[in-house]
């Protein structure tokens, strides 16, 4: 356990940083929150490059156990329009985290022998994309209004141009649409740390 204790706490930061900058927009279509939430991703990717797979999903668990206390804390926030965290966001956060977050383990060892990005690059993208889908349309999408009757999303479904310019989409597609962007962005700017790190440590892989 000693030798995943790093990777554990990195975990734990990035996802209680994360869930405290979702609360802060940038612009109309972000918050803060996006651009640290993709370096779970590099965390878990490390530990499964250094300690294998096993050690890797221990560690998500673990990221998954901390979000669960972050989204309990946030329902007993009452911010100006209601609690801080709703059910839908709660459940949405954890299962997006969850799954996202374990195929990109998984994705990453069945690549792990390939062209050193490979793995780190087509996990991240898969489990941003996958991250992104689940956690928006459990959040917000209006065909899973009963997960939570009391909870009025009426802005969310509210009809606008896609990121302001494109088709007219549900508001909650523009704001998945610009995170799942950020997300991707920064998976590909994490390829570098990575590298880095890796090459460094390379007595160290398992």
């Amino acid at each position: 356990m000693n030798k995943l204790l790093p990777g554990v706490i990195a975990m734990a930061i990035v996802v209680v940083v994360s869930n405290i900058l979702v609360q802060y927009p940038i612009g109309q279509w972000l918050t803060w929150g996006a651009f640290t939430y993709p370096f779970a991703f590099l965390v878990s990717e490390l530990v499964n490059r250094f300690h294998g797979v096993q050690a890797a999903r221990r560690v998500v668990y673990a990221g998954f156990v901390v979000g669960l206390i972050c989204s309990l804390i946030g329902t007993q926030i009452i911010g100006e329009y209601g609690p801080l965290v709703t059910l839908r966001v709660a459940i949405g956060s954890g299962i997006a985290f969850l799954v996202a977050q374990l195929l990109d383990v998984s994705v990453f060892d069945r690549l792990r022998r390939s062209a050193w990005w490979r793995a780190p690059f087509l996990g991240s993208f898969l489990g941003s994309s996958v991250d992104t889908l689940l956690f928006f349309s459990i959040a917000f999408s209006a065909t899973l209004v009963w997960i939570e009757p009391g909870n009025d999303i009426s802005w969310a479904i509210e009809s606008v141009p896609l990121l302001g310019f494109g088709p007219a989409v549900p508001l909650w597609v523009s704001l998945g649409f610009a995170d799942w962007g950020v997300k991707v962005a920064v998976d590909i700017i994490a390829l570098m740390p990575f590298r880095a790190i890796v090459s460094k440590y390379a007595a160290r892989v398992a």
